[in-house]
This record gives C-alpha cells, structure tokens and sequence, in this order.
C-alpha cells in the first residue's frame, strides 16, 4: 500500500506517489517519459513525445464541451536533486522515500520535486478521469526545465489548438501569477597552474545553510555559502601560504548553495593558525546570519600528511578575487512593482575541474538591458583574471497581459471558491510561460499552485491540504471554461 494512499485528493496523490517511485532528475527524463507515454496509451489518447523526451497528451472535450476552446495544463517533468549530507540514495536509480506529518508532505532527507511533480499529477488525474466537466485537454509536460528551460524552448506545439495556458508552477496558494522573469545560465571558468607540495591535509566544510530557491528565495538574505567560503580564503590567504586542492559546493545553479567543502595543505607551523581563524571566522557568521541561517557551521578535519597537487600562489590569488568580487543576489528592485526583485545572480555551483575553477551562475531580470549589464560584470571580471565566460539556456520573460479572459476566469472562480479576491503577483522566478507566449500566438496565460516551502532544499514541504484545495479550483476553472 501506498505511504499517500489515504490523502484527497487520492486520485492526485496516486499519481504523485508514482512518479516519485522514478528518477527523474534534470537531464535524466527518459524513465518518467516512458511512463507517461505508457499511460496514454493505456488510456488510448492522443500524444507525442519528442527526442528531448517532451511529452504532450491530448484528451478530447467532455460531453456539451465540443464548441469550448481548448485549455492547456502545462508542468515539467524533472526535479532538483538536492540531499542531506548523510543520505544515502543515487537519484539515478532511486526513487523518493515520501513521508507524512500533519498536514505537510515531504521527502526523508532529499528534495521532494513537490515543483513540479504535483503538477503533472494533477494533469495525469485530468487526463484519466471519466467523470469530469471540460473542454478539449491539452496537457504540456517538458524536460530540463530546472536547468534553463530548455524542453519549453525545444518543444513543437504546432499541433495544438489551445490558446489559454494553466501553468502549475506556482508554490503559493492564492496567488494569480501573470508575469515573470527572464534569464540565463552563466558558466564562468578559470585557468589555474598547480604545483607539488607537501603537509598536513584539511578538509574545511561550511555547511548548515539554509539554501532555497534563486528566483523565489533571493530576496531572503540567505547565505551562499561558495561566497562565505570565498571570504575565509581571504583571511586565510593573509595569514599563510594557501595550498588549495580542491573547492566544492552548490548542486544547482539555480539553488542558493547551502554547503561548501574545502581540501587544502598547509604547514605543521600554521595547524593552530587556521583552527584560530576558523573558529573567529564562525563566531562572526554566525552573528551576521544569526537570523537567515543560524545553524551555519564551520568544521576542520585534519586528514594527516599528503603529498598532493595544489594551486600555486598566483592561482590562489585570482580564485580569491574572483569569490569576493563576484557579483551575487539581488542587483536591483523594480521600481514600477513594489517588492518585486528585478534583476539578481545566484553563484549556484563552484567545483574544481581539469581545466580550472567553475563557476554557474543564474542570472535573472525582467528587464533584459539589466540582466545583459550583469552578464557583463562578470565577462569584465573573468577576463580580467585571464578566465572566460560562457552563456546558455537563454530564456524569455513572460509579459503581463492587460487584457485576460483567463484570468478573469481565474479570479471569478477563485472568489466564488474562497469568499475573497486572490492576490495578483509578478515573480522573479523564471516560468515556461515565457516560451509558450513566444510559440502560441495571442496565448492567454496564469500559473497557479498549491503552497510549498523550502523548495529546491532537503527542508521541501507541500501542503497537503492546498493541494486539494488547487485541485478544487483547477476542475472549477475547466468547468467554467465553455
């Protein structure tokens, strides 16, 4: 028996349940794909599946719906893979281990994919149920969404008839989304030489953070802790020779890293030193991120003498510039929507490769100029430092639309649902609703979904009452749509 078998709505949560059973980790959609494709033809509907594993599933209109026009469900089949230090689990091969508490489900240890499992959940439930009031279905589920959107840039919607989008990426209920963000993935790499020495191997981890999302969450004042990491490179770097071997930390660049690992070498002469600086440096962390991050750490590991390979001196330098002077978090507010982030850069993931230190970052704005001016700092600092930058995944805001029919059905029905007028928001995050405005002339979009906290972080929780509750709204919305 399922660990969800008695939620409501159990035909959401059975699906739910199932697709957490199958990795599907960004950059890994064919096993999910393959199940969605089995179950339309197990339900015998029409559907197409691209070779980026894009699955489109159509289900014709219900009966008095022949003459209503076409709705799309739109959600995204992958996940960020984020886990708990002492967690055990290949997202290759492992499904999710899913818990109940009250009223919140999440997965033990990892992240959930609460966004946007129970979105494909929800147009799964749609696409099955016999007894429902609705207009011709056409449900979009893309790939690699969390990576840059790029099964929404891919996707071939030229067999659809739709022109009004549901899009169920939203992680707050009660809020009508019309717009958001545009962005872009930046990859910065820089040369390093190395040389041999010899010492006592540390291992520093500074780790504790909270993380969270970088377009929903950047205006938190979290901690980055690759950035946090940069500053006790300094500090060290002043003191002694610093001998890095490696540096790790972040596993998404859209994910405010919560833990950074450090392996370096340093002389028996300086062992005190660094455990001095250390422990100085957690006690003024700890009072600047008393609030954000309070249970931020900072452990040293002696791991005994090595001969190893490290950054020679001028590398150390140049990667200690480079982490203080990156730019990061928020860059600007808008001035035209009070409390909206504007423009912001999230250092998502450093890592140590042949060819040099990593950087990918997430860069966003709703002004394109402004997100342009921030790729700039960082080419400008890059190639100061003998480094280079590369950009992908481009993608598009999504403008408000003065004029929304959807919308206005969206709020009609929510305030018949709620007794009161549902908020109407603008978001920093990135959505495929960008893409689609883009592909399907005139299209009319929202975004909706039910409420989740702590996403893209192993604390991920969805409300398992408000999903039932969007679930309600959802059928209404299609109901109303003739």
């Amino acid at each position: 028996m399922g660990v969800l078998k008695d939620l409501k709505p159990e035909i959401v949560f059975r699906y739910f349940e199932e697709l957490c059973s199958i990795p599907h980790g960004s950059g890994y959609m064919e096993p999910i794909a393959d199940y969605c494709v089995a179950f339309a033809k197990a339900h015998n509907l029409e559907h197409y599946r691209d070779s980026l594993s894009n699955v489109i599933i159509i289900k014709e209109a219900s009966k008095g719906y022949e003459n209503s026009p076409a709705v799309i469900i739109q959600g995204h089949l992958d996940m960020v893979c984020e886990k708990a230090a002492d967690r055990n689990i290949d997202f290759m091969k492992d499904g999710l281990e899913l818990a109940v508490d009250g009223d919140s489900l999440y997965a033990v240890g990892t992240t959930l994919g609460g966004d946007n499992g129970i979105a494909i959940a929800m147009g799964l439930a749609i696409l099955d149920a016999d007894n429902l009031e609705h207009p011709r279905i056409e449900a979009i589920f893309t790939v690699d969404e969390e990576t840059g959107l790029y099964g929404a840039e891919a996707i071939d919607v030229s067999m659809l008839k739709g022109k009004k989008l549901i899009n169920l990426d939203s992680e707050e209920e009660g809020i009508i989304t019309v717009s958001c963000a545009g962005g872009v993935t930046a990859e910065c790499t820089l040369p390093v030489n190395r040389e041999k020495v010899e010492g006592t191997k540390l291992k520093i981890v500074l780790s504790g953070l909270i993380g969270g999302h970088s377009g929903s969450e950047i205006d938190k004042e979290r901690g980055n802790s690759n950035l946090l990491m940069g500053r006790l490179l300094y500090r060290l770097n002043k003191e002694m020779d610093l001998h890095i071997i490696d540096i790790t930390g972040g596993q998404a660049d859209n994910a405010i890293p919560r833990e950074t690992v450090l392996n370096l070498i340093v002389e028996d002469k300086d062992l005190s030193k660094v455990e001095g600086l250390v422990k100085e440096y957690q006690g003024i962390l700890n009072n600047e991120y008393k609030t954000s991050d309070p249970n931020m750490t900072i452990k040293v590991e002696d791991l005994g003498k090595t001969n190893a390979e490290v950054l020679n001196k001028e590398s150390v330098k140049k990667v200690v510039l480079m982490l203080l002077n990156m730019p990061n978090g928020i860059q600007a507010m808008s001035a035209d929507i009070k409390g909206l982030v504007e423009t912001s850069l999230n250092l998502g993931i450093l890592k140590v490769l042949e060819d040099g230190i990593h950087i990918i970052s997430s860069v966003r704005s709703s002004v394109e100029s402004a997100r342009n001016a921030v790729c700039d700092k960082l080419v400008a600092l890059l190639e100061f430092l003998g480094g280079k930058v590369e950009f992908a995944g481009a993608y598009p805001g999504w403008e408000f639309k003065k004029d929304s029919e959807l919308r206005e059905t969206v709020i009609r029905v929510y305030e018949k649902q709620y007794g009161k007028k549902p908020a109407i928001e603008a978001i920093h995050a990135g959505l495929e609703c960008g893409f689609f405005s883009e592909k399907i002339k005139d299209v009319d979009c929202v975004s909706i979904g039910p409420d989740m906290t702590g996403v893209h972080t192993v604390e991920e929780r969805l409300s398992i009452s408000s999903v039932e509750r969007t679930w309600k709204l959802l059928l209404e919305i299609l109901k109303e749509s003739k």
